[in-house]
């Protein structure tokens, strides 16, 4: 088995954060340090990253998660705020978050110990949508909403097309839309919107793949079925 897809299967992280681990000098094999990705790892090897033995995990963990407002959304924080795992309590084994969700951002978040699950679902070319719900500052253009569904210019680089649905007016002024896109960049939707003049008061991840939140409590957590992970992996 390739060192990337042994590791991933320890539980340490998804396929493409391990890869990264192995680069930067921090898995032993016999003894010795390896940092080549092509690495092939025996049933007798012994395998430590950071110094402790690892082996692959049997027992495959999959939540989802309805992330509030205020957590990060890491496995330990350095500043010691909170993480999205202070709402998942003692588990058997050890999980983590697949992607990010910004801190002041609600809604989905999937938690799972299994690293090439979250490499299916995170890496990019396997498109996945992930949907939105966005609350605005005001009204936007038909102008300004061409031009977030068509790709905007960040930083450096131009947003993938996006799709907007579920258009409506609230009370105060505000505007409220779903926006469906798959690249998931840190911060993105809300620098979407920036770079057309429009603010973000209210942003909450709806849906992956054909997965929706449903009625899952804010805060809460649940474990998901083959179906619910099946649909995680489909865009209708």
């Amino acid at each position: 088995m390739r060192i990337n897809k042994y590791l991933a299967e320890c539980n340490i992280s998804s396929r493409r954060k391990v890869e990264e681990f192995i680069k930067n000098g921090k898995i032993m094999v016999n003894g010795n340090v390896v940092t080549d990705l092509s690495t092939q790892i025996n049933e007798s090897d012994v395998v430590k990253f950071n110094g402790v033995v690892v082996k692959p995990t049997l027992n495959k963990i999959y939540l989802l998660l309805n992330k509030p407002i205020g957590y990060i959304t890491t496995v330990k924080d350095e500043q010691g705020r909170h993480t999205v795992l202070d709402l998942i309590g003692k588990m058997p084994d050890r999980i983590y978050p697949v992607g990010r969700l910004d801190c002041n951002t609600e809604g989905m978040l999937i938690l799972t110990n299994d690293g090439d699950f979250a490499n299916l679902l995170i890496h990019p070319r396997n498109e996945i949508n992930k949907v939105y719900r966005v609350q605005l500052n005001r009204v936007p253009s038909i102008e300004e909403l061409n031009k977030i569904k068509s790709g905007v210019k960040l930083e450096d680089y131009v947003t993938k097309p996006a799709q907007i649905s579920n258009q409506k007016k609230l009370e105060g002024g505000r505007y409220q839309l779903d926006i469906t896109i798959h690249e998931g960049k840190n911060r993105e939707v809300r620098k979407m919107f920036e770079a057309v003049g429009l603010k973000v008061k209210y942003l909450a991840r709806i849906k992956i793949g054909s997965l929706p939140i449903g009625n899952l409590p804010l805060g809460k957590y649940k474990t998901l079925s083959k179906t619910e992970l099946d649909l995680l992996l489909k865009n209708k």
